[in-house]
């Protein structure tokens, strides 16, 4: 029994003297091409005892292509003081902790802009005890290449004929859909990778101008995806012209609007009695707007 108190009181001593632990809430982002995202996270001595901390990096890149991935830029600030891992090629430092200490660490990973979708970096953080290496701690960082969203500007009236020429040479590239909503004149919404390539394959088109700078968010456009009802413009007392059916031509005021069925009842105006006649929302002109 003493055999065993012995060393139970020994395993005490070994775990007071240091424990090495990081303490991080986000360890998955996905982000676009050229963007740099921040992870922080700590470092902290639980031990009773002042430490030196060997800490680690081993970099994993992964692409969906199968081919050479382009290099991302990994960087980790710690106070005023800035480890450039990818530049330097330097993958191990050491950091004092005193007991019971901790030090705030901030890992800056930034996608390449030759990115492609999926394109992946995974950063896997060892940090061990110098006072006793068998007590260690590991972090694993995984960020992912995706798409955003980008804009080219059209001359105004030409916005499908540029869609089809850029959808013509976009085959095989980082260039997954073209939005050109009717009401947005003069531009064309793309889910891209990012503006070097979409540039290049918008170079020479006839009636594009370019790429616009800058990303834009699908909050931004979510109102282009979602379809308005066809009566949502039209109002009680408004006058308007039929155009299409067997009344095509003909005026008539606005008197009672069915948005569930997106009908609308007018009553015609070159009639004697007037009639009601109930038509969709999309087979009418607004004229005149109720005042």
């Amino acid at each position: 029994m003493g055999g065993n108190e012995l060393k139970n009181s020994e395993d005490i001593k070994i775990n007071e003297k240091s424990a090495i632990q990081f303490i991080c809430e986000e360890r998955k982002r996905s982000i676009t091409s050229g963007i740099t995202t921040t992870y922080e996270f700590k470092l902290e001595n639980k031990g009773k005892e002042k430490d030196t901390v060997n800490l680690k990096m081993h970099l994993i890149y992964s692409t969906s292509k199968g081919d050479e991935c382009p290099e991302w830029g990994v960087r980790l600030n710690y106070g005023r003081e800035v480890w450039e891992v990818s530049r330097t090629k330097i993958l191990e430092r050491e950091f004092e902790l005193k007991a019971g200490g901790s030090k705030d660490l901030a890992l800056e990973i930034k996608s390449p802009r030759g990115a492609r979708y999926g394109d992946k970096l995974t950063v896997m953080v060892t940090g061990t005890s110098r006072n006793d290496p068998v007590l260690s701690d590991s972090l694993t960082i995984a960020t992912t290449a995706r798409q955003t969203l980008l804009a080219v500007k059209t001359s105004i009236g030409h916005e499908k004929s540029v869609a089809d020429s850029i959808a013509s040479r976009a085959k095989d590239t980082d260039v997954f859909s073209i939005l050109s909503p009717a009401t947005l004149r003069g531009y064309l919404l793309l889910e891209a990778m990012n503006s070097d390539r979409l540039q290049d394959i918008v170079k020479g088109l006839r009636r594009a101008r370019g790429v616009v700078e800058g990303m834009t968010t699908m909050d931004e456009i979510s109102h282009f995806l979602t379809p308005k009802p066809l009566v949502s413009s039209i109002s009680e007392g408004d006058i308007v012209e039929l155009i299409a059916g067997p009344f095509k031509g003909e005026k008539a005021r606005v008197r009672q609007i069915d948005e569930s069925k997106e009908e609308i009842t007018v009553e015609l105006f070159e009639t004697v009695v007037p009639i009601p006649v109930t038509v969709r929302g999309d087979s009418v002109r607004v004229l005149e707007r109720e005042k």
